[in-house]
């Protein structure tokens, strides 16, 4: 049987207004950006379940029976405000569960929680993300800036590995291709940052891991997919390698 995973987030709507002299029209573009993790996990030992940011809000489990079946939850470029207002509490103005609270108790008592980068990832571009100061940032190996903490690298970056002898670098050979942004974020002292970018752009860490109480907790700064990540990291043969490896060290238990 295999493991089930979460994946919340990752996809967007773009709205365009198009000018030709007196006349204009109007066009709108729906993106997914969960692709190339999608594509990786096809035909492994993990069941990926896909929920887009505009599900979300109404479908992410209420209650501990709806996030039990889960092994992992993975948070993908989409921010607090999702999970806090959803319709019958914006637009109606009824109490319903915390569900970042929801989240904590459900590591706390084993579940696993790793949190992706991008622009509505951590705090954020402008820090509308808002996860700092949150139960859900309680959880994870790293804290939040209270501010705009997207780095950007158009030059692009290649990870400075910490810990090559551990397994979620398992089979992963040679230069990393490149990235071209991550969020910054402050480790925790107790967590094990295991990658990070080089020195003269910062020393950023990319990837850090962590539990609470019971659960497991990871912390990838950059992308999942473009754009931060390049065309060249998706297509890389140890893009699949990372995201399995890194599945695998959140769901073992010494």
């Amino acid at each position: 049987m295999g493991h089930k995973v979460l994946l919340v987030g990752e996809s967007w709507i773009t709205s365009e207004t198009h000018y030709k002299g007196f006349d204009q029209f109007g066009s709108v573009h729906y993106h997914l950006g969960a692709a190339p993790l999608i594509k990786a996990l096809e035909d492994s030992e993990f069941e990926l379940d896909y929920m887009p940011a505009h599900e979300a809000s109404e479908k992410f489990p209420f209650t501990r029976e709806g996030l039990d079946p889960y092994d992992v939850v993975i948070l993908s470029d989409i921010g607090s405000n999702t999970f806090l207002l959803p319709p019958d509490v914006w637009l109606r103005s009824k109490t319903v569960p915390n569900r970042l609270r929801l989240l904590k108790d459900w590591v706390a008592d084993g579940g696993n929680l790793m949190m992706i980068g991008g622009y509505f990832s951590f705090q954020g571009i402008d820090g509308k993300a808002r996860w700092r100061a949150t139960p859900v940032e309680d959880t994870l190996p790293v804290t939040c800036h209270p501010w705009d903490d997207r780095v950007e690298i158009p030059e692009g970056s290649q990870a400075t590995l910490l810990d090559e002898s551990h397994p979620v670098f398992e089979g992963i050979d040679g230069d990393w291709p490149p990235i071209l942004g991550v969020n910054e974020v402050i480790p925790r002292q107790e967590a094990q940052v295991l990658a990070r970018l080089p020195e003269e752009q910062g020393a950023h860490p990319l990837l850090v891991l962590g539990t609470h109480v019971k659960g497991r907790t990871a912390a990838w700064t950059s992308d999942i997919g473009p754009h931060w990540l390049s065309p060249e990291f998706c297509g890389w043969n140890g893009y699949e390698k990372l995201w399995k490896n890194l599945l695998c060290w959140l769901i073992a238990r010494d």
